[in-house]
């Protein structure tokens, strides 16, 4: 059963099918939340961009944007763009990282997201982690895909500036492309933090949800 409750997550797994999938939908999320609860344990998995640039990159900002967490980080090397074509890779990494995890939150792509990649796996999520609390994160480009969501985790400003400055500071494999600065992330956080009456915001699509609120 899918439970909601008072207080915070004590583990969170998240995962994300590139190297910066994960920081750029939830990096301010998990920056709010490992503040708030040093020690938290956070499991990540990320699909592609292992043993090279990428895997440094995702390693130091992970580190970054989870501070004083418990983190445990694995980056495999499926083809970027491919992972349709690599089903049961992919299947088999969730499934390992299901069983030896008993996460609170789960933090994971849209299965709305146009993005082969970060479908496939958000529909990995769902039926993996099928009795938790999963929140789609949402990744700004061209397609237009972006929706109506329906979960939202507040910024403070310093922490959606932080974020953006994580975001620049470690990735600079990403500087060249045109959607990647400040705008794009502080644009859509601060539309986000309009429809939950905030500042910034991060939002989420929620698949379904079960509360118990009475303990």
């Amino acid at each position: 059963m899918i439970r909601l409750r008072s207080g915070g997550p004590d583990r969170v797994v998240a995962v994300g099918a590139h190297c910066d999938d994960i920081a750029i939908g939830a990096g301010g999320t998990l920056l709010t939340l490992c503040l708030a609860r040093p020690g938290v344990r956070v499991d990540v998995l990320v699909l592609s961009g292992g043993g090279g640039e990428r895997e440094q990159e995702e390693r130091a900002a992970l580190a970054a944007f989870c501070p004083g967490a418990d983190l445990r980080v694995t980056v495999l090397k499926l083809p970027d763009g491919r992972m349709p074509a690599h089903w049961e890779e992919a299947k088999a990494a969730v499934e390992e990282l299901r069983a030896r995890t008993e996460p609170d939150l789960v933090l994971a792509p849209r299965t709305e997201d146009a993005h082969q990649d970060h479908r496939g796996l958000a529909r990995l999520m769902t039926t993996a982690f099928r009795d938790h609390l999963v929140l789609g994160y949402e990744i700004v480009k061209w397609d237009g895909d972006l929706g109506r969501m329906t979960a939202y985790q507040p910024l403070s400003p310093e922490t959606a500036e932080r974020k953006v400055r994580l975001l620049q500071e470690h990735y600079p494999s990403q500087w060249h492309r045109p959607w990647y600065d400040r705008e794009a992330f502080l644009g859509l956080a601060r539309i986000r933090g309009i429809e939950c009456h905030a500042r910034y915001a991060e939002a989420f699509a929620v698949t379904k949800l079960t509360l118990d609120l009475g303990e």
